[in-house]
């Protein structure tokens, strides 16, 4: 089978395409088919190894996982003796990042408690783009641990792919969403069903008399003193994205500043699920959430897709497409 191979650390300009031999399921795996895959923040970390603490997980000196991506969506070839959920012919989607990633292939095998079924009203393409940033979207609203119905959500860094999820989760919770996003994306935010969207490019965050009761921080560069001075007295701000300056500061200062306040920051990391694969499959296959998507790439195209990713820009899901 084709794959993309990541021997060494460093940029897009370090990936290729070559032959590899397709894997053969565990008891308790399942051979998927790879249609489509998709781009997140968590495979330029896996690419360049960067953080530097990354590589204890990673591989201390060149890829523990050779080839990369979390996300696919495809249709089982072939089960383990020990599977029990899925059949030969179904169509699945999942999140590898636990399970040794591979996505960027033909084929993968992956354990059955990492995929889920696919939402019936999507393509494999839309599936893709789904698992790791909706997932992450979703655990980052629940993070909050109360009903946000009628409650102020601020979503800054809207656009992307898990703020694309975070404004639609959050409406159809029934918050009130207010989305952060440059001029071009104003249109889509509002599309996407944000109440009221601020415009970064033109105004700043702060300018506003409006107190949040929760804050999503999926990307930008504010400090932890910019989101506490627009949070309700019991706000919550929750830390999904962004600078690196912006990540050590959170990691820091915010359980500092939770411990001494009612107010409370916290960092979040996603976990891969499959329940919560199975609940986003839920809302969207009822109309509440569907994912945006940018641009796509064919397999050979992965080290344009990350070139593209990483500058930042993507309006959604960057999507690999392997027909």
């Amino acid at each position: 089978m084709k794959a993309i191979i990541s021997s060494k650390y460093g940029g897009p300009e370090t990936l290729e395409i070559q032959e590899v031999a397709t894997p053969e399921p565990k008891p308790d795996e399942v051979l998927v088919k790879v249609c489509a895959a998709s781009i997140n923040f968590g495979n330029i970390v896996l690419l360049r190894g960067k953080p530097a603490v990354a590589r204890l997980v990673y591989g201390l000196r060149k890829p523990k996982y050779p080839i990369p991506g979390g996300d696919i969506s495809g249709i089982v070839e072939a089960v383990g003796n020990k599977v029990t959920a899925f059949n030969i012919g179904d169509e699945v989607y999942g999140d590898l990042s636990s399970s040794g990633w591979g996505a960027f292939a033909e084929y993968v095998t992956v354990p059955e408690k990492a995929i889920a079924h696919k939402p019936s009203n999507l393509s494999f393409e839309e599936a893709a783009a789904v698992p790791m940033a909706g997932v992450s979207a979703l655990q980052a609203i629940r993070k909050v641990g109360k009903d946000i119905a009628g409650h102020k959500v601020l979503i800054q860094g809207a656009s992307g792919g898990v703020g694309t999820f975070a404004l639609q989760i959050a409406k159809s919770y029934g918050a009130e969403v207010t989305a952060v996003v440059s001029t071009r994306n104003v249109t889509n935010a509002y599309e996407l069903g944000a109440d009221h969207v601020i415009d970064y490019k033109k105004e700043k965050l702060n300018s506003h008399a409006q107190l949040y009761d929760l804050i999503i921080g999926v990307n930008g560069s504010h400090s932890i003193s910019t989101y506490k001075h627009i949070l309700t007295t019991n706000g919550i701000v929750v830390y999904i994205g962004g600078s690196n300056s912006q990540l050590y500061e959170t990691m820091l200062f915010g359980p500092l500043v939770s411990i001494t306040g009612k107010k409370k920051i916290y960092p979040f990391m996603q976990q891969a699920n499959q329940q919560d694969l199975v609940l986003m499959k839920e809302l969207i296959e009822a109309g509440k959430v569907r994912p945006f998507i940018d641009r796509r790439y064919s397999l050979r195209e992965v080290p344009e897709a990350f070139t593209y990713f990483e500058e930042g820009h993507s309006q959604g899901k960057v999507v690999i497409s392997i027909p």
